[in-house]
This record gives C-alpha cells, sequence and structure tokens, in this order.
C-alpha cells in the first residue's frame, strides 16, 4: 500500500474555507429566491400574459375568454382569480370577485399604457393590482388584474441563472480571491510557533538529550501533540539511561569472571585451544573496558589531555603482538609522522587500536601481515584478509551487524570504537585497498601553547 503524499495545510483550509462560504451563499441566495427578493416566481405579469394570449370576440363582437390548457391551469392554480378585460367601445369581461378599489375604474385608465397600483412602502392591507393595454385577437383592449400566476418554466431559469451569472459567480469571485490571500497569512501566523518546534525537533539525536519542544505561540489544538511529543522524549531519555547504566553496571560485572578465565586460559598447556581460548578471553576483555570506556566518557569528556600516538600504538603492538603471532600474523609497525600527539583519553584510545588489532587478528584470514601505521593525526590498522565489501563498509559500524553467521565476535566492537571516536570528534572508515581490509582513524590535531596545528 503506497503512502499518500502530505498535504498542503494552506490548500486544504482555502478549499474547505472556500466550500463552506460557497455553501453558505447558495443557501442565502436559495431563501432570497424562495421568498421572492430576488426573482418573483408569481406575479400579476404573469397572470395578464396567461390572459392576453386567450382573449377573442364572441359571434355577437363581445369579449371572451378562450377555454384553454393555460386559462384551466390558472383558474386550478389561482383560486381567486380576478381580472377585468375591457375594450376601447366600452365592451367588458370579469371575473371572480374584484376589489372595491378597482371595480369603479372603468375608463378612466383609458389614456394610460400601463400602471401599478396600491404597490406603497407601508401600505401592505391596500389590494396590488396591474393595469396594461396589450394587442389581442380581439384587438386592442385593457387588462385590470390583481391575481398573480406562476412564471412559466423557461423564465424561472433564466431568472436562476441570470442571479447565477450577475451576483452568485462575481460574489463566489471575491471569496476566492480573499480567501486566497487571508489564507497563507493566517496559517503562517498561527504556525509560526511549529516551525520554532520543528527546529527544535531537528536538533534532537542520541548525544544531545533532554531538549523538550516549546508551545509558545502555536494554537491551543497543537498544544496536545506537543506535550504528547514531549512526554515521548522524556520517556525515551529514562530508558536511554537505564539502558546506559544497565550497559555500565554489566560491564562492570564482567570484569571479574573475564579476569578469572584469563588466568585459567594462561594455566592450559601450550597448543590451538590454548589460543583459541586467549583469542576469545581478549576480545571479552576489551569488549567489556571499552563499555566502561564509552560510559565513562559520556558522563565527563572533559579532562581529556595530549596523548602521543606512536607510544599509544607500540604499546599495543607489544601487547598483542604475542597474540597475533600465535595466531598465525606477522605483526608490522610504521610511523608516517615524527610527531603525532592528539587530545583525548589514552586508555579508551588504546584500546580502541587494541580492538581494531583484534579485529584484524579475527578475520585476516589467519596469514599475512597485520600493520599498524601511524601518522600525524591518524593510525590504520590493516590486513591481509578477504577486505571489506564496498557495499558493507558503512554497515560493520552498525551494532550487532555480521558479514557471515557463525563467525566470532558480537557485533558490538567497531560500534564501540566509532562511538568513541565519536566522543573525541574523530572519524572512523574502511578504507579502499586491494588486499585485505583497512581502518583508519582521524583525530583533531593536538593545539600546542603556539596555537598553530601540531607536525
Amino acid at each position: 500500500m503506497t503512502e499518500q503524499p502530505p498535504q498542503s495545510l494552506r490548500r486544504r483550509l482555502f478549499w474547505r474555507l472556500l466550500a463552506v462560504q460557497s455553501v453558505v451563499l447558495i443557501l442565502v441566495i436559495a431563501v432570497l429566491f424562495g421568498s421572492g427578493q430576488l426573482f418573483d416566481f408569481r406575479s400579476t405579469e404573469n397572470t395578464v400574459e396567461i390572459l392576453e394570449a386567450g382573449i377573442g370576440r364572441d359571434p355577437q363582437g363581445g369579449l371572451m375568454l378562450k377555454d384553454t390548457d393555460a386559462i384551466r391551469a390558472l383558474r386550478k392554480d389561482v383560486p381567486d382569480l380576478w381580472y377585468t378585460i375591457r375594450d376601447g367601445q366600452g365592451r367588458q369581461l370579469t371575473e371572480g370577485d374584484i376589489p372595491e378599489e378597482y371595480a369603479g375604474i372603468g375608463n378612466a385608465l383609458d389614456r394610460i399604457g400601463q400602471a401599478r397600483f396600491g404597490w406603497n412602502i407601508g401600505d401592505r392591507e391596500r389590494p396590488t393590482a396591474r393595469m396594461r393595454w396589450v394587442e389581442t385577437e380581439a384587438g386592442r383592449v385593457q387588462i385590470l388584474t390583481g391575481s398573480s400566476a406562476l412564471a412559466p418554466f423557461f423564465l424561472v431559469f433564466l431568472g436562476i441563472s441570470l442571479i447565477l451569472l450577475k451576483l452568485v459567480v462575481p460574489i463566489l469571485g471575491i471569496i476566492a480571491l480573499g480567501a486566497f490571500v487571508a489564507t497563507p497569512l493566517v496559517v503562517r501566523r498561527s504556525l509560526r510557533g511549529l516551525e520554532q518546534a520543528a527546529a527544535q525537533a531537528d536538533s534532537i539525536d542520541i548525544e544531545k538529550r533532554g531538549v523538550r519542544l516549546t508551545s509558545a505561540g502555536m494554537p491551543s489544538e497543537v498544544t496536545p501533540f506537543v506535550r504528547a511529543v514531549n512526554g515521548a522524549l522524556g520517556r525515551l531519555d529514562e530508558g536511554y539511561d537505564r539502558q546506559e547504566r544497565f550497559l555500565a553496571d554489566a560491564a562492570h560485572e564482567l570484569r571479574t569472571p573475564i579476569a578469572i578465565l584469563k588466568t585459567r586460559v594462561a594455566s592450559l598447556p601450550q597448543g590451538m585451544t590454548k589460543a583459541l581460548l586467549a583469542e576469545d578471553t581478549a576480545r571479552l576483555a576489551v569488549l567489556a573496558e571499552q563499555m566502561l570506556d564509552l560510559q565513562r566518557l559520556k558522563q565527563d569528556a572533559r579532562h581529556f589531555i595530549d596523548v602521543d600516538l606512536i607510544q599509544l600504538a607500540q604499546r599495543v603492538v607489544l601487547d598483542m603482538g604475542p597474540l597475533a603471532f600465535t595466531a598465525g600474523y606477522e605483526v608490522r609497525f610504521e610511523t608516517a609522522a615524527a610527531n603525532a600527539v592528539v587530545t583525548g583519553d589514552p586508555v579508551a584510545l588504546e584500546r580502541v587500536v587494541t580492538n581494531l588489532v583484534q579485529n584484524a587478528v579475527d578475520h585476516g584470514g589467519r596469514a599475512g601481515t597485520i600493520s599498524v601505521i601511524v601518522g600525524r593525526n591518524w593510525i590504520e590498522v590493516a590486513d591481509e584478509g578477504q577486505g571489506v565489501p564496498a557495499e558493507l563498509r558503512e554497515r560493520v559500524f552498525e551494532p550487532f551487524f555480521k558479514r557471515h553467521h557463525g563467525t566470532k565476535g558480537s557485533g558490538l566492537g567497531l560500534k564501540l570504537v566509532q562511538e568513541i571516536i565519536n566522543l573525541h570528534g574523530g572519524t572512523i572508515a574502511v578504507v579502499p585497498r586491494s588486499l585485505g581490509a583497512c581502518f583508519r582513524v582521524e583525530f583533531i590535531p593536538s593545539m600546542p601553547e603556539s596555537g598553530q596545528p601540531a607536525k
């Protein structure tokens, strides 16, 4: 199942705000339509037009109203229909209860082409009426009526269309423009605090704990999420601290049984079994001590001193030489600089180099030469084994990573080395070479009193 790409909050708010405003506008227009404020579906004009189409003459020349479908529908739709139809000769046709105000108008309006009656502001009791002279089959006649008929469908459709084009569409355009301009401003101002919290979250890593996100300047709807994130960060910090304490306690507890094991292995007669046990015991001892070094440095890494890498590497070669010789290797020590001084913890750094030499013993193929080379601010430990494939040069530093299952080691040694080097501000990497594996550790050069880097 593919994950949907995130949608912009500005876009969401814009379209939803526009949709809500559009619905409200349409509802208002519908109410105005229904109340006849925008378009009068029923009017006396409609009645006049229906009557006009049905006026004719009887055989005696008098006025008559044909019995058409429209007339029948009008009488059915308007039960209280009333009208007065008269021509210029005084002939007259009436129907319904004519209001007293319009019963005696007669020929008083012969010189007026059309008129409206009763539409006075504030006078709602007087009945309204519409008068108009029209041309019909019976000639020119005057129609006077106060009954309102329903407009034909095409007129209703035309009226709605005109209202939409002249009123609704322009208003929606103005609303859309306002929402388009206002939405980004509102979102930016409302979520300014969230951007600050995001910047704080970006600064959190495993080495910089205790950071909490601030909710200052955030909307109240977002603060529960910020509190939940801060709670999760607090629980992670507590869990990490417990894990660190456990590792330190476990490493400390292992020191005594490892020391006893080393003593017992040393008392065994010479042979392959003793050599293999000595390698395994040395690996355990270095691993346990490095775990303690890591916890010690994390608690207080401020008291670093100048460390001579040449002397440090010589000590490691002397200590690990017998183990390497027994395993079938030759050991070579070289210096590429006359002076190699860095700032750090000498005990932890010595165990780093020991771990790398131990790693070369384990994975160098039990043949060839293990080389330890010291430069001005770097150390390389190389073997002549199978080497590290390019695709695994980063993964070898992952915890518990082992290239082949069943091989020696726990997959923690190189991870511990990397952690300790990082605390010294240095780096460790696999250096590509044609034969075997080569691990290069680089440090920040020590700064003598002159202020210039050490040569």
